[in-house]
């Protein structure tokens, strides 16, 4: 039996990147990076504790600003997301995570134009794109403004992805990183069939070591972060990963938990024989199989339609401290 806790034990062998918006629990877990999403910054916005981020934003805004209306709402948000970044990055090593507007997920220019203005306020405050992943929605107008920004070197992080075809459009397209939900995979599944899948039988824990295996066989570079966990046992499951985005809850639950760790995921694996076939790609192929499988495409329109709630509800806390 290891002398460390499980979580010190998973740091071994994966990066442990906290899924908060709360600057106290990473201090406490000492992740190497961060994610944030807009659920997560509303949530954060909300409370007593930052609420003084934006309003300090919103201050240097209106002083400093002639933009009025939804233009001056949409720059306020924007900065709002640099300055948890900011902070966010004054307590990780490493890279923070900062997502594009979900209404523009279907928006190729859109999102190209989003991405280059967040990191040239990140510029700005004098952090390196080296440090920034811009998380994007992994449809297919998405992966294409990540394969233009890839190319300058604004590093993306595609989210909001369930399965396999949208993994292989992003490694195709040299995308830095993937986010696979697996929580969300075993909720769809647990509500179809009314099972409580457990261990290596979890789909979503299925999905995350079928991508890992198909990136290991073919090449590709493209990190793999699971993400979105419901439970422990999903996260021991995928020990060994790229990365692993974990959530404050299940990131204590893992510290007071002193039992060994088995990795089960590892670069050296060799997945030259596995039997897999190399899916030859398009955008015809992308939605077409995305299309037939039910479960990514309910999730991937769902997640978008919830962030870009979370979005509009951001703007009315926003608008509401405006005045």
């Amino acid at each position: 039996m290891s002398d460390l806790n499980q979580l010190d034990q998973l740091k071994q062998f994966t990066t442990v990147v906290a899924d908060t918006g709360d600057f106290e629990s990473m201090r406490e877990y000492q992740p190497q990076d961060a994610t944030t999403n807009p659920s997560l910054i509303l949530k954060a916005s909300q409370q007593e504790a930052y609420g003084p981020i934006v309003d300090q934003v919103i201050a240097d805004q209106k002083a400093g600003s002639s933009l009025g209306g939804k233009q001056l709402t949409e720059a306020i948000i924007d900065r709002v997301l640099i300055a948890f970044g900011t902070k966010i990055l004054d307590i990780v090593p490493g890279r923070v995570s900062t997502e594009v507007d979900a209404r523009l997920s279907f928006d190729t220019a859109g999102t190209i134009e989003k991405a280059r203005h967040l990191i040239g306020l990140y510029e700005s405050a004098g952090i390196g794109r080296e440090r920034i992943l811009i998380k994007v929605a992994s449809t297919w107008e998405g992966i294409k403004a990540a394969e233009q920004l890839q190319k300058e070197s604004i590093n993306c992080n595609l989210t909001l992805m369930f399965s396999l075809i949208q993994a292989v459009a992003c490694a195709e397209a040299g995308v830095k990183l993937i986010s696979p939900f697996v929580g969300r995979i075993y909720d769809w599944y647990k509500k179809e069939t009314g099972e409580d899948y457990q261990g290596a039988d979890d789909p979503g824990v299925q999905s995350v070591q079928g991508i890992y295996a198909y990136y290991r066989k073919f090449g590709y570079e493209t990190e793999v972060m699971g993400a979105s966990f419901r439970n422990v046992g999903q996260i021991l499951e995928l020990a060994g990963c790229d990365l692993l985005t974990i959530s404050p809850d299940l990131l204590e639950e893992l510290q007071n938990a002193d039992g060994q760790l088995t990795r089960k995921l590892s670069p050296d694996n060799d997945a030259s024989d596995a039997d897999i076939n190399r899916i030859e790609l398009d955008e015809k192929t992308f939605r077409y199989r995305l299309n037939d499988d039910a479960m990514a495409t309910e999730k991937t329109a769902e997640g978008i339609r919830k962030f870009a709630a979370d979005m509009e509800k951001m703007e009315t806390l926003v608008e509401s401290r405006l005045g």
